[in-house]
């Protein structure tokens, strides 16, 4: 099979995007994701037996919901390339509006102590630690299998975060400039999850309304915050109104919401008022 045929078939018989099945390409030929102008220009070669069958088998995961960043093992967040699979959840582009919050927050603040809560494949603690070398950031995540993935992409990124493992912030005596977190949000039952069936379920329902963790992280946060710190989160589409109404009764001031790149408010945080 040629590449243009093996392309085109993923495409028409699977159903898959071009862009996602010139990836999966890339990857079986263990070529850079970068390199999608090499197709082209080779468009005629013939794929070995064994790399054909490698892409086959990838499209037909992709078609059937397996993200393409666990196929791959790499996904790009914020500009680092962190490597993910199935003991995280896949990394997404609407996540950078909490880091650009966050950073826009501590942009004043010389060496701000900040924590990254469920940290996952680490993107938000890795991604402020690399905009912010001076940052001491810690990281906590319940799943010691997620604190493997994040450590490992530290330690390849070369970049000093502490991990730990624990339940939100318990245990924990530090006071942080800035909490930050995505935690699980949706409600259990979500028809939607099914969707979803190919990542780690504890990191993505939370109670019937799907505000068991961010309700539990709103409480502990003023305890753990330093004076004026802020606490920003990432929450539903539909789920900024009761953030920002369980932000204003623990106390927060300065509350708002931050929309994603399809116009959704898709963070929602405060700062500790004075007492």
């Amino acid at each position: 099979m040629e590449i243009r045929q093996a392309l085109a078939a993923a495409c028409s018989d699977l159903g898959l995007d071009r862009l996602d099945a010139q990836l999966l390409l890339l990857h079986s030929l263990d070529r850079p994701q970068n390199d999608r102008a090499w197709l082209l220009a080779h468009d005629t070669e013939a794929l070995d037996p064994a790399t054909e069958m490698r892409y086959i088998d990838l499209t037909r995961r992709r078609a059937a919901g397996t993200p393409l960043a666990y196929l791959t093992g790499m996904r790009e967040f914020y500009g680092l390339p962190l490597q993910v699979d199935e003991r995280v959840l896949d990394p997404r582009p609407d996540t950078e509006t909490l880091v650009e919050w966050a950073l826009a927050c501590i942009k004043d603040t010389p060496k701000p102590r900040v924590i990254d809560l469920g940290t996952g494949s680490g993107a938000i603690a890795l991604a402020l630690k690399h905009q912010r070398p001076d940052a001491q950031v810690s990281a906590v995540d319940a799943s010691a299998d997620a604190l493997a993935v994040a450590g490992a992409n530290a330690r390849r990124l070369g970049l000093a975060v502490t991990f730990s493992q624990g339940d939100w912030l318990k245990g924990i005596d530090a006071r942080f400039d800035l909490i930050a977190s995505n935690p699980p949000y949706i409600a259990e039952g979500d028809p939607h999850l099914e969707q979803l069936g190919h990542e780690p379920r504890q990191a993505l329902t939370s109670g019937p309304d799907g505000l068991d963790a961010i309700r539990t992280i709103v409480a502990e946060a003023p305890a753990r915050l330093q004076p004026h710190g802020w606490l920003l989160l990432e929450h539903g589409w539909n789920q900024a109104p009761a953030v920002r109404d369980l932000l204003m009764r623990a106390g927060f001031s300065r509350i708002d919401s931050r929309r994603d790149l399809a116009g959704v408010e898709r963070c929602s945080g405060g700062q500790l008022a004075p007492p």
